[in-house]
């Protein structure tokens, strides 16, 4: 009984998860649990190892040893695309935008995929009109319902990035993976982004790669800080700026 509850309140775990690369631990003995229903931020300065732990996550490496587990069953050996069938999605993984097709285009890509259906562009347009209503309704939820006619590769980049969410959206992930969403990009657009991000966690739990503290004070339910390859603190914003190893280990190696 026990163990069932565990992995209803814990959607993802980790147990002495590492990768070792010729000798040189880029991740070791990582123990992560993320809640359901939470917005769990995975930080720490470059080097860290929050990338090499982001892609062992989502199968793009194999660990080294340790063992994943998502909603109780464990997917350490599994290929990526069976673990986004779970529901565990990558974004920028699946959902690459194609530039010179529409907003609402893009998204109505995902769908047909999500729904098994290849990318027949040549398709009659009845077939692909039926995806259109629910490709609105994605793109209203991540507040680009303006840019619906606009070709990917006019839009701005904080726009374009709510439309790369958008198509993971449409691949009805339980949990989803971001991988730095507000890379290169300016306060408007990260608060934009913010505000996406709080919005549909309300239907999805959400871990996010990030290596600046400030950009995830408000947004997440908890943190946890890497260095070095290993969890150097967890909580909450408020304590882990109270954390003097948090502050040196910021401090010591620069935000870079």
């Amino acid at each position: 009984m026990g163990e069932i509850r565990l992995a209803d309140e814990f959607i993802l775990e980790t147990h002495g998860l590492t990768k070792e690369f010729a000798g040189f631990f880029a991740v070791r003995d990582v123990n992560l649990r993320v809640r359901r229903g939470h917005i769990h931020a995975l930080i720490g300065p470059n080097g860290a190892g929050k990338t090499t732990c982001f892609n062992l996550l989502t199968k793009f490496l194999k660990p080294s040893a340790g063992q994943i587990l998502y909603k109780g069953q464990d997917i350490t050996a599994m290929a990526p695309a069976d673990v986004a069938r779970l529901g565990l999605v990558r974004s920028f993984q699946i959902s690459a935008v194609f530039p010179h097709l529409t907003a609402l285009e893009n998204v109505r890509v995902a769908l047909q995929r999500q729904h098994g259906q290849s990318f027949d562009f040549w398709r009659s347009k009845t077939v692909l009109d039926k995806y259109n209503n629910r490709a609105r309704e994605l793109l209203n939820d991540v507040g680009l319902s303006e840019f619906e006619k606009t070709p990917a590769v006019e839009m701005p980049y904080g726009r374009k990035r709510a439309l790369e969410i958008a198509t993971t959206l449409a691949l009805d992930p339980e949990m989803m993976l971001l991988d730095e969403p507000m890379a290169g990009m300016g306060h408007e657009d990260i608060d934009k982004i913010a505000a996406l991000i709080k919005r549909i966690s309300a239907k999805y739990t959400i871990l996010m790669v990030e290596h600046n503290l400030s950009v995830v004070a408000n947004l997440s339910d908890i943190i946890t800080v890497l260095t070095r390859g290993h969890v150097l603190a967890e909580g909450n914003y408020a304590e882990l700026t109270k954390d003097e190893r948090v502050k040196e280990a910021y401090l010591g190696a620069g935000h870079g």
